[in-house]
């Protein structure tokens, strides 16, 4: 027993994403999440306004402590590109929004598309292209972006409400659920249920394919906004090829071996380095959920390594390590 139990601290070693762990209650095939709901891990923001609260991403400015400019939150997992974001929104004066396919500034600065929402009754649901080109599209509006020779032209090519009845569907200083969807050139805001706003953009001088994630908190008078179970499916799925470095938990310690995965379809291959030496990895991912199987010698006795886990972001994973069907462990994973 002792061997196996030595073994289970070099074995170790699962791939993990950068996002989040995803909440149960909120799994949904396909979905990662990207906040944990009780740290800010993965997440970069001023602290003076960013922290965590009743299980909430939470910026707050008040009279005594301002903002100078527009400050926001932004997620160091990744970049995004085609994908469907899911998140639930609460604020209480002032403005803010969702940042995505978005260019990080410096200091905390963000440029792009933004899914804005706001404690007033106008701009819930627009899409806004922040320190850029300005709306375009207004909430109820399906609009199309042609370039031009010195500035785009909105085109508003369709109605999908009026912008009074969207917003009856808004809870104020209560819980909103907001979706994101970005498709090629093509984007849709939706809140609780409700479709608020459409865009085709065809301005290849001013469009992007892909950009950061982040929070806005708005500059002016002192706001209170709250983000939690934020979750995202990446439509051209998840890739675990790559070179991954593991952290499996044991009583008996902490053990940090190594894996260079391939995928293919929802098969995943590779080599494992660690206290068995180097060994093959078979596998599969099906959804987000990864095992990967790892079969070696210690000191002349066979041991077989199932790692069973979920893919928390882009560059993490987390989830359980049995060996022998006697020692359980945990692991967390992250891509280099």
């Amino acid at each position: 027993m002792k061997k196996v139990v030595q073994l289970v601290v070099g074995l170790a070693a699962l791939p993990t994403l950068a996002l989040t762990s995803l909440a149960d209650h909120h799994e949904e095939a396909g979905f990662l999440s990207l906040f944990d709901g009780k740290s800010l891990k993965d997440w970069d923001g001023n602290p003076k306004f960013w922290s965590v609260q009743d299980g909430a991403i939470t910026g707050i400015t008040t009279k005594e402590n301002p903002t100078k400019g527009n400050t926001f939150i932004i997620w160091r997992g990744g970049t995004v590109d085609d994908f469907e974001l899911r998140l639930q929104f609460k604020i209480v004066g002032g403005n803010s929004g969702i940042q995505y396919r978005s260019k990080d500034h410096g200091n905390w600065v963000v440029g792009g598309y933004q899914g804005d929402f706001e404690a007033g009754k106008t701009f819930s649901g627009i899409l806004y292209e922040e320190r850029g080109r300005g709306i375009l599209a207004q909430r109820g509006q399906k609009t199309v972006i042609h370039p031009g020779k010195d500035k785009h032209r909105v085109e508003v090519v369709g109605s999908i409400g009026e912008s009074a009845e969207i917003q009856a569907v808004i809870k104020e200083e209560q819980w909103n659920d907001y979706k994101i969807i970005a498709r090629g050139y093509e984007f849709t805001h939706v809140i609780n249920g409700r479709v608020t706003s459409q865009v085709t953009d065809l301005d290849r001088k001013g469009r992007t394919e892909s950009g950061i994630l982040a929070l806005q908190l708005h500059a002016g008078p002192p706001m209170n906004v709250q983000f939690r179970n934020i979750r995202i499916k990446p439509f051209k799925g998840i890739n675990l090829s790559g070179k991954w470095g593991f952290e499996v938990e044991t009583d008996q310690g902490t053990g940090e071996p190594q894996f260079d995965l391939k995928q293919s379809g929802n098969q995943v291959t590779g080599t494992y380095e660690g206290l068995f030496g180097t060994q093959k990895v078979e596998g599969t991912l099906r959804g987000n959920r990864l095992t990967l199987i790892v079969e070696g010698d210690y000191e002349g006795q066979s041991m077989v390594s199932t790692y069973e886990g979920k893919v928390t972001g882009f560059n993490s994973i987390e989830g359980s390590l049995n060996i022998n069907d006697q020692i359980d462990a945990t692991f967390t994973g992250t891509k280099r």
